[in-house]
């Protein structure tokens, strides 16, 4: 009989799954199965990041023109005459707020927010826009109060997830949605500098992985139509701006080659430092909602002899750029670095969110500037233009911390259009980046993860090996018999050529251990009557559907056989299949190998790869 409701919404009820499929078909067509309608897409998110950061980038200027009596076009760390009072009593009551809102939000969500990184390279490019919405907020708290943390980590979470959703709204494959993501980051960077390769580049070295032309143009065109979104918004210039025309020798280039190498020791003590102050303020005992309040009272004490600290840093860069030495003296150069370190430490360390992009690119230019300095009264033919050493040591800190060196040579290329100078900071930020990859081993990013326990070293995509379980790839045509079958029994049904295993499986299919036919035969003169159960082994040994294909490689090991039951579960260990070792092996290599030419095949690399169909 039909409803009211039936008859009020016939044609709804009737048009509504047409439309739906027609939608489907639409999206699959124009986007999931076209690199020009990925790209356009690409173009749009791109744009919508740009006004997210732009968003963020007012609401912390607002906070520090409210808490700081700053100007609105000026920077925290550039601004020198903040009155004290401020100075310390801002980061502190402000760290009680940030520790109170980041408590009762960890209370409202109690999980760990997933990163681009780590989304791509364990999830897929799945990631959670609440959660980065709620990162995003937090770190907007932690910049307002003054803590010296970069705003870029609140970008890019903001673009990455924004991405990530409306991939998964697309019904994106796992490939092009952690692309998408990559697009996501590649504009939030590339808004936040003004600078689009430098934005394409971060997101092929730390979220994507690997640059291919497949992903090559949607990245680019989500970083030029977020740059010039930017450029309507804030103007045409770049963040930092050189114009000196900087000429190099081969002796400047070793010079530059030694400041790689202290950047690279910078940059790891810098990282360690922050690990030391996390460590610490979780032995002292306060409440997790009181230590961003204690940090924020160490920063301010800090702030009153160096204010410079207080912020991410950009305005204390385009001091240092436009003052170089002249602005400062050596001690207090050496003093600033030293405290930019502990600000940077102690803000993060005790719970502030935010990254350490443009804290490093801050802690550069100070170091840049002192090695001038230095270089200058050891070497009186070095280039009398110290722009050059302070853009190395911007570039090969920041190398050393974010881990992402191309993108790096690419900021400097862009703020100084030359091409003389690029070359002299390539090479002491390839030398800083091989110094923290030997003697360190991790980014800031990756270093985070090995803390936490997770086994991750780039956005290289290896949650797919999650993926693949035992479920997938056991054989369902096993042979099997009861506990109380004879072994003289057993050879007559089971003839010595027809396999190598029988399952024993006792009441309720409930699995009892495997009978090797080989040892059966061998024992068959002396113990014929004995029954199966008896001769039965590995009844404890066992996988499960739900296992990973990898973990299984452990199991076969630990239980020194060759092939392995697959359980229901452990309590009534019903048996569903079985597995051997060998074809174990076999899928997982396959499945590593496939996704290796995935990601480095020749079409990929030489040609534009066109899009599978499939999925």
């Amino acid at each position: 009989m039909a409803t009211a409701e039936d008859k009020v919404f016939p044609v709804q009820r009737r048009i509504g799954p047409h439309l739906k499929t027609r939608a489907r078909l639409f999206l699959r067509q124009n986007i999931r199965n076209s690199e020009l309608g990925f790209t356009v897409i690409a173009a749009a998110m791109g744009s919508i990041v740009a006004l997210g950061v732009a968003v963020t980038r007012d609401l912390v200027d607002e906070m520090h023109h409210v808490l700081f009596g700053l100007p609105f076009d000026d920077h925290l760390s550039g601004a020198l005459m903040i009155e004290p009072w401020r100075v310390l009593v801002v980061p502190c009551l402000g760290g009680l707020v940030y520790g109170v809102v980041a408590f009762l939000m960890r209370r409202w969500r109690p999980r760990n927010i997933v990163d681009a990184i780590e989304a791509n390279a364990l999830h897929g490019g799945r990631m959670s826009l609440s959660d980065s919405l709620r990162l995003t907020g937090l770190t907007i708290l932690s910049a307002g109060f003054g803590a010296s943390v970069g705003l870029e980590a609140a970008y890019t979470q903001l673009g990455a997830g924004t991405a990530s959703r409306l991939g998964r709204m697309l019904h994106l494959r796992r490939n092009d949605l952690r692309t998408f993501v990559g697009c996501g980051a590649s504009a939030a960077i590339a808004a936040a500098f003004n600078a689009p390769l430098a934005g394409a580049f971060y997101a092929f070295e730390l979220i994507i992985g690997s640059y291919t032309l497949a992903t090559m143009a949607p990245v680019l065109v989500a970083a030029v139509f977020s740059t010039l979104v930017t450029r309507q918004i804030f103007g045409e210039s770049p963040i930092f701006i050189i114009n000196n025309h900087i000429d190099l020798l081969v002796g400047h280039y070793l010079i530059l080659g030694v400041m790689g190498v202290a950047a690279g020791l910078l940059a790891i003590a810098a990282m360690i430092g922050v690990t030391f102050v996390e460590q610490w303020s979780r032995r002292i005992s306060l409440p997790s909602w009181a230590r961003p309040c204690a940090g924020g009272a160490i920063l301010g004490l800090f702030a009153l002899f160096y204010p410079q600290i207080l912020g991410s840093g950009h305005g204390g860069i385009l001091n240092t750029l436009a003052e170089g030495s002249r602005g400062y003296e050596l001690p207090l150069l050496i003093g600033l670095i030293f405290a930019k370190i502990v600000g940077s430490a102690v803000s993060i360390g005790s719970g502030f969110r935010g990254g350490m992009f443009s804290s490093s690119l801050y802690l550069g230019s100070l170091f840049g500037t002192a090695a001038a300095m230095i270089i200058h009264r050891l070497v009186p033919g070095a280039p009398a233009d110290e722009a050059i050493f302070i853009l190395a040591g911007m570039g090969s800190v920041a190398a050393g911390v974010v881990g992402a060196p191309v993108t790096m040579i690419m900021l400097v290329l862009e703020v100084t259009s030359n091409f003389s100078a690029t070359l002299g900071v390539a090479v002491a930020v390839i030398v800083a980046a091989l110094v923290v990859r030997h003697w360190f081993g991790y980014s800031f990013a990756t270093w985070r993860f090995h803390l936490r326990g997770v086994a991750l070293h780039s956005p290289h995509d290896i949650g797919w090996l999650h993926d693949l379980q035992v479920g997938k790839v056991m054989r369902h045509d096993f042979a099997f018999i009861p506990p109380s079958m004879e072994l003289a029994e057993v050879c007559r049904k089971f003839p010595i050529d027809c396999g190598k295993h029988v399952f024993v499986v006792g009441h309720n299919q409930r699995y009892e251990g495997y009978l090797d036919l080989a040892e059966v035969y061998r024992a068959l003169p002396e113990r014929g009557g004995v029954n199966a159960g008896a001769l039965a082994r590995g009844a404890n040994q066992f996988l499960m559907p739900g296992q990973p294909v990898r973990e299984t490689l452990d199991a076969f090991t630990n239980a020194g056989a060759h092939t392995l039951a697959v359980v229901d579960n452990p309590i009534d260990r019903r048996i569903q299949g079985y597995l051997s070792e060998a074809f174990a092996l076999r899928r997982y290599y396959r499945e590593l190998e496939a996704r290796h030419r995935e990601e480095l095949g020749d079409e990929d690399l030489f040609s534009y790869a066109s899009r599978s169909t499939e999925g």
